[in-house]
């Protein structure tokens, strides 16, 4: 029965986790290298710190395997509504970290909310549209999924922490696998589309440019008796977002974050200031060439050149030691882990599991590319971590629980709940 029992679990997506997890203490370690005259598994040590965070995710992944799965199917409101809750007290008694007050501090240690939030968050999805019997091309359905997301996503926002609440909307994504309308999809990459733009090239660029797509939108739905009241309505929905993106990118996004976006677009260059550590990310990656320094040999890591390399750019490290290999590497391991857990869910004969399985897949595919993106520049700096390779107990844990959550949904697939 043992046997039988370790057997239901899938270990393909268990050894790809141990992986990741491995590498990321390996180069925690290396990243720190210069600091550290003691011994790596003191608790003093970050890395020792680490190994804490690692030892208690698995121990907390062995007590989700244990556990009855209906546990985790009766308790999702309860579970978001108790994530909730803690997005709201942070905001009264949370501690400051690097502008945003989102941390719960316990000594050395301390707890971020707005990770574990996202358990919350995919678990009462998967419950609510799975009670659902229509799709999600129900207007009541769309507007209650929708809400239950945005919900966090304001309450991180007011921290404020524009990079976490950004990985949320990431669960919109496996609304098209769940019924929603192809053309919402398109809405909504238009209005993405839209936003960018008046960034990039203005305001009154971007508003030719819809009044451009308005006609080539009249033009295709010719055959529609209202399409003159259907063109007016995407021209003044297009002109809202663009208002909007311009309102919010001029009067309510700091300093800081504005300078980022700038720094992305082209709009401003500052290699001393802004810019500095995408610049030094750069250089470490591009140092590391083919197959790389070697590992503790990059010159960048240990001359600390890069800030928050043990955290949001701890990619530099494999980037400089192991070379466009390494980073190929990595990227390829968190492809085939996403892959798998797509492949996984399609086979789920329960609904809420298979929507649980592609939230955890958008949180992962959201937090990798914007994490490794940031570090060549693609997206602006906004401090998110690389899921299992950064440095933090709050992440690794939310992660570990993720997964864990879904490989136990995943054995348990022939059951009702």
């Amino acid at each position: 029965m043992r046997k039988e029992y370790v057997n239901r679990f899938d270990w393909t997506t268990i050894i790809l986790y141990l992986t990741l997890i491995a590498v990321g203490w390996l180069s925690i370690y290396s990243s720190s290298y210069a600091d550290i005259k003691m011994n790596p598994f003191d608790i003093s040590t970050i890395t020792g710190k680490q190994m804490i965070f690692i030892c208690m995710a698995c121990i907390i992944g062995s007590i989700i395997f244990l556990i009855d799965v209906k546990i985790i199917t009766r308790f999702s409101f309860l579970i978001y509504f108790i994530t909730v809750i803690s997005l709201i007290l942070v905001l009264l008694f949370g501690k400051e970290v690097g502008g945003a007050k989102a941390w719960f501090s316990f000594g050395s240690f301390g707890l971020q909310p707005s990770e574990f939030a996202k358990i919350g968050t995919a678990l009462a999805l998967a419950k609510f549209i799975n009670q659902q019997k229509l799709y999600l091309d129900k207007n009541h359905i769309l507007l209650i999924s929708i809400l239950i997301i945005c919900i966090p996503i304001v309450l991180i926002l007011l921290q404020p922490d524009a990079g976490s609440a950004l990985v949320y909307l990431s669960l919109i994504i496996m609304f098209y696998r769940e019924g929603l309308r192809l053309r919402y999809i398109m809405s909504i990459f238009i209005i993405g589309i839209l936003g960018l733009l008046t960034l990039m090239i203005g305001v009154s660029k971007t508003i030719v440019l819809l009044l451009l797509l308005t006609v080539i939108l009249l033009y295709l739905a010719k055959k529609y008796k209202h399409r003159f009241m259907m063109g007016l309505v995407f021209f003044i929905l297009g002109a809202g977002v663009i208002s909007t993106v311009n309102y919010t990118y001029q009067k309510i996004l700091p300093a800081h974050q504005k300078q980022r976006i700038d720094l992305l677009v082209g709009k401003e260059t500052n290699d001393l200031g802004t810019g500095y550590n995408l610049k030094q990310s750069k250089i470490a990656i591009g140092s590391g060439g083919l197959i790389g320094t070697g590992y503790l040999k990059g010159t960048q890591t240990k001359g600390n050149f890069i800030p928050e390399q043990n955290t949001d750019f701890i990619f530099c490290t494999i980037g400089e030691e192991f070379g466009f290999i390494g980073a190929f590497l990595i990227i390829t391991i968190f492809s085939l882990l996403i892959l798998r857990i797509i492949i996984l869910s399609e086979r789920q004969t329960s609904r809420f599991s298979r929507i649980f399985g592609y939230s955890v897949a958008s949180i992962l595919f959201s937090h990798t590319f914007i994490n490794i993106g940031m570090t060549i520049g693609l997206v602006p700096t906004i401090g998110i971590p690389l899921p299992f390779l950064s440095y933090g107990g709050s992440s690794l844990l939310t992660f570990s629980m993720l997964l864990s959550i879904f490989l136990k949904l995943d054995s348990c697939r022939t059951h009702r709940f």
